[in-house]
């Protein structure tokens, strides 16, 4: 049953990414052109520059905050990790350990108590 909602969850997960996928390109170009923006607005001397890329910055900001649907499309991705994540977790229910053994190189240190007593 856990895997069968694992399923459900990923595949409209991903249905939501995909439709989101536009937004999410939008969005990573205006983060382009905002960090564009600052990266030439610390190096520009002239006061005319600056302003330039200051606009250029505050466009930038402006577009990415208007890209809603890719905020939507990112937690959708991060569901789709959380699946992956989920359905690749390796269990080892099969796998018995033993806790206790007379091998002195497997217990050196319970051994090695045992005998400063």
């Amino acid at each position: 049953m856990k895997k069968f909602g694992l399923t459900i969850i990923g595949i409209v997960a991903a249905i939501v990414v995909l439709a989101n996928l536009g937004s999410i390109l939008g969005l990573a170009i205006s983060a382009l052109i905002a960090f564009a923006g600052i990266h030439y607005y610390k190096k520009s001397d002239s006061t005319f520059l600056k302003l330039f890329w200051g606009t250029v910055l505050v466009i930038g900001l402006v577009t990415a905050v208007t890209n809603v649907p890719a905020f939507i499309g990112i937690i959708a991705l991060l569901g789709v990790y959380y699946v992956w994540r989920k359905w690749n977790e390796n269990k080892n229910d099969n796998v018995i350990e033993a806790k206790y053994s007379d091998d002195p190189f497997v217990n050196f240190e319970r051994q090695w108590d045992e005998i400063t007593k």
